[in-house]
């Protein structure tokens, strides 16, 4: 059983490990400063953020959606959480209590909307579209188009903290991959996820509950949206309303696909998502290295997401030759 795991692993993943390797190498040779444990450490720190919303996302591209609202969503969730900090004093409770407001609030904004797209019938594309912009005048609207600021400093302390000289978020970051690679590929919530995914039609005859399916994938995302929230907001201790997590989606999308996750659905793979994330992470760290201007980054992030899905389609059309 774990060599057939492993065999799988490998064959999902092999592109974008052998593309992780040789950017690694690549990125060692250009700066001698790539290769320090700081440097590694903050790379994983910093994709960690995008990284986990982009593990709820793989669900809902191989259930053949996409989620747009998700940068939006982080930003209105980590300022409610800071209000909830600052409403119950600061203390241990109230960051329990953020925690739990986090990604309950999450959750129920992905029911909100798999709603939308299930039982409305709404594409997903025009759903989260609308609640993307929704999400953010929400935050604009809460906090006066200004930031939220936490008044606790045990708050900010959690967001900065590390175990075993490792960031927390790298630590929940792996933590979730593992418990949702779980999901995905040991569950039947996981095999129905793939088969709505592969031919929604197909997957009805086989009672599957279609709907059910895809509802609990916007869930999910949500969920882990609400964990990025929370992490995001403590690590700086405030939240800007109008550009936290702008272009979280493209990351966390991009991740999914640069992992090896087809857009059109029906399979995929969240330790890619891991590898995808953490190519994405030594891009932008390479270009920063090699003083690249910060506006160019968004182009190259943009070539590499195009690279991927066009190495997908040369290997699909591959495996059906």
């Amino acid at each position: 059983m774990k060599l057939s795991i492993l065999k799988k692993f490998k064959v999902e993943n092999s592109l974008a490990l052998v593309a992780m390797v040789a950017l690694f190498v690549l990125s060692s040779l250009a700066s001698p400063y790539f290769l320090q444990v700081g440097n590694l450490l903050n790379i994983l720190k910093q994709v960690s953020f995008s990284g986990i919303i982009g593990l709820g996302m793989a669900f809902v591209i191989i259930g053949g959606g996409i989620d747009l609202s998700v940068g939006s969503m982080t930003a209105l969730i980590g300022a409610i959480a800071i209000l909830i900090v600052n409403a119950l004093g600061g203390g241990p409770w109230a960051i329990l209590g953020a925690w739990a407001g986090a990604v309950a609030l999450g959750a129920l904004c992905g029911l909100f909307n798999g709603f939308l797209v299930t039982k409305g019938r709404i594409a997903p594309f025009i759903v989260t579209l609308g609640t993307m912009a929704i999400f953010r005048s929400l935050t604009l609207y809460i906090g006066n188009a200004g930031q939220f600021v936490s008044r606790s400093s045990l708050y900010g302390d959690m967001g900065m903290s590390s175990i075993l000289g490792v960031p927390t978020a790298i630590w929940i970051f792996f933590g979730l991959a593992f418990l949702l690679s779980v999901l995905l590929n040991r569950t039947r919530f996981g095999r129905y996820t793939c088969a709505v995914g592969s031919n929604e039609k197909v997957a009805k005859y086989a009672a599957i509950n279609v709907s059910f399916t895809r509802l609990m994938s916007y869930v999910i995302t949500g969920g882990m949206v609400g964990v990025t929230g929370i992490l995001l907001s403590s690590r700086m201790n405030s939240i800007n309303s109008s550009n936290t997590a702008v272009s979280f989606e493209m990351d966390a999308i991009a991740a999914v696909v640069i992992g090896g996750t087809p857009m059109t659905g029906g399979r995929g793979s969240i330790w890619g998502v891991v590898i995808g994330a953490v190519i994405l992470g030594m891009i932008n760290n390479m270009l920063n290295m090699l003083s690249v201007s910060a506006y160019l980054q968004g182009t190259v992030k943009g070539l590499v997401i195009i690279a991927a899905v066009f190495i997908q389609r040369g290997s699909g059309r591959s495996a059906r030759a």
